[in-house]
């Protein structure tokens, strides 16, 4: 295991297989996905892991036959490239569905109602008291979200916003979605980004995906509208979104990701339109829990000979 899992999960593969938990909490270094590579026969990857074609290359006959990734999102690890080595991978979808969804609604919240500008306030000392025209927000009920990605978790996000806030959903992807709520498939990304109030991203990373919103769709959003992302940091390009914020191009922006995660451009901290989390979208103890069983899960059923359960 590349970090330390919640200790139900570290007690449920020990059950049943002799178990190597690294003690750092960062990314793998590349000595050490070398040798995991060359000295385990499966490894449980995360994100910042970064197992990458010219990794495998230098590892040409690896001991290592599965990688249960920890996670839905596994853009950094090169799939085609693991198995031309012989080196199968999972994911663990659904665990997270619904606690990134809540994490999006959180931050659409705060960017909306100005929370995190207000909490600030309170936390210097400087709040003088309630008056009538003090941090007005944007409220959220029966507004148009924009959906961008309408899998499982923009989905979920689109049901909340659909039957918690009475909203319109609009929703951009690859295919026409047959879905349990009223909703409209915009004809392009800039016709949807011109038409919402919130634009919700909801797409996995990699390079398909690489700076689909950029300088053209924030230009296109409506001047009060905000930006949310709890997908992965490089769908958003970093530099457009400081932009179009310092400008007031946009209301704001609710961020749970970064470009270049872990680091935080300073020009977006100083802003005050934009609410910044460090990347916490499943970050509850029964959903790591959840997530760590499902690669324990994928474990057993390789190294029983049966179907991978969740397979990439």
């Amino acid at each position: 295991m590349s970090r330390p899992l919640p200790e139900r999960v570290q007690a449920a593969a020990r059950a049943r297989f002799d178990v190597t938990v690294r003690a750092e909490t960062g990314p793998l270094s590349r000595a050490e996905m070398l040798e995991s590579l060359r000295e385990y026969d499966a490894v449980v990857p995360t994100l910042g892991d970064l197992y990458d074609a010219s990794l495998f290359a230098d590892v040409p006959s690896p001991r290592c036959r599965l990688l249960a990734n920890f996670g839905v999102g596994y853009n950094h690890i090169d799939v085609d490239a693991a198995r031309a080595a012989g080196i199968a991978v999972s994911n663990t979808p659904g665990a997270v569905t619904d606690a990134t969804a809540d994490t999006a609604m959180t931050l659409m919240l705060m960017s909306a109602r100005r929370a995190g500008e207000g909490e600030r306030i309170v936390r210097a000392g400087a709040w003088e008291g309630w008056h009538p025209t003090q941090l007005l927000g944007m409220h959220l009920s029966g507004k148009t979200v924009g959906i961008v990605g309408m899998g499982r978790i923009g989905q979920a996000i689109a049901r909340r916003c659909h039957f918690g806030f009475g909203m319109t959903v609009a929703y951009h992807s690859r295919s026409e979605k047959q879905l349990d709520f009223p909703a409209t498939r915009a004809d392009s990304l800039l016709a949807l980004a011109g038409s919402v109030d919130v634009v919700v991203i909801a797409v996995p990373g990699g390079a398909e995906t690489n700076h689909l919103i950029n300088a053209d769709v924030l230009a296109a959003m409506q001047p009060h509208a905000h930006l949310i992302n709890i997908a992965r940091g490089n769908v958003v390009e970093e530099a457009a979104l400081i932009g179009a914020l310092e400008q007031g191009q946009i209301g704001g922006a609710g961020l749970d990701v970064y470009e270049f995660e872990p680091r935080v451009p300073d020009a977006l901290k100083a802003l005050e339109n934009v609410v910044l989390l460090p990347h916490i979208g499943t970050a509850a103890l029964e959903v790591r829990e959840d997530m760590g069983l499902m690669s324990v899960n994928n474990l057993v059923a390789f190294f029983d000979d049966q179907p991978l359960p969740n397979g990439v």
